[in-house]
């Protein structure tokens, strides 16, 4: 991640060689920036199998207080780097996916523990943006509710014209959840009729949904405000 930040900065010095520093400043303050951290947390870290280390230096609450701890620190210097419009994207359900259908799940339900431990996440994770955005005196970040969006077309995917969201388009094994999407793999007939693309992603039909609830979501799912809300308010600051 701090990676990507010095990334950033190079980025920010190319830019104001080009158009000067003050003009720089500007772009980059009214730049959406999109950050999605905590997935590969837990699914890559957790709870590996057979046992991580993490699982025993920590329990699921414990751990996701950790993971909040870092993830503030993470936003903290992209607000000082000049970041001032940030999606935060909460953990969506990782329990449901095919990939772990596949692994951990029995008769394709989906993985309670995982489930647990992003509900334990998410809320958490909307807490903290709270406290940030009180302390910076600015709705800076926005907390998007990716675990719901999903799960609107996971429990009801004939609702969303899907035919299924347990089982991946590409992928091979339970519920083509095993392994990566290649050109050995299993492929659906029509990728627009399943919710999931390979065994951890949405479809690009899925995706839409997603983007849908980002630009015009109610509270709930976007929290202080919807993508739209933000563009009408920023297209009169810069």
């Amino acid at each position: 991640m701090f990676q990507q930040f010095a990334l950033f900065q190079q980025y920010q010095g190319r830019l104001s060689a080009e158009v000067g520093a003050a003009q720089a400043q500007r772009v980059v303050n009214g730049a959406l920036v999109l950050m999605t951290l905590g997935g590969n947390d837990f699914v890559n870290n957790y709870f590996l199998t057979p046992v991580s280390a993490r699982s025993r230096q920590f329990t699921i609450p414990q751990y996701c207080r950790y993971l909040i701890s870092e993830y503030r620190k993470i936003l903290m210097r992209l607000y000082e780097l000049g970041g001032r419009r940030v999606l935060v994207t909460g953990t969506g359900p990782l329990g449901c996916v095919p990939a772990q259908l596949a692994t951990r799940s029995r008769n394709g339900e989906c993985v309670a523990e995982l489930q647990r431990a992003v509900q334990i996440f998410n809320p958490l994770l909307v807490q903290m943006i709270r406290d940030l955005n009180s302390q910076l005196g600015s709705d800076v970040f926005v907390a998007v509710n990716a675990f719901q969006m999903n799960m609107n077309f996971i429990t009801n995917p004939q609702r969303f014209g899907f035919v299924t969201s347990k089982i991946a388009c590409c992928g091979q094994g339970r519920f083509n959840g095993i392994g990566l999407c290649t050109v050995a793999s299993n492929l659906c007939p029509n990728r627009d009729t399943y919710a999931f693309w390979d065994p951890y992603h949405p479809s690009e039909r899925a995706l839409g949904f997603i983007v849908r609830d980002i630009f015009s979501g109610t509270s709930d799912i976007m929290t202080p405000m919807n993508l739209s809300t933000i563009m009408a308010i920023d297209s009169n600051l810069y």
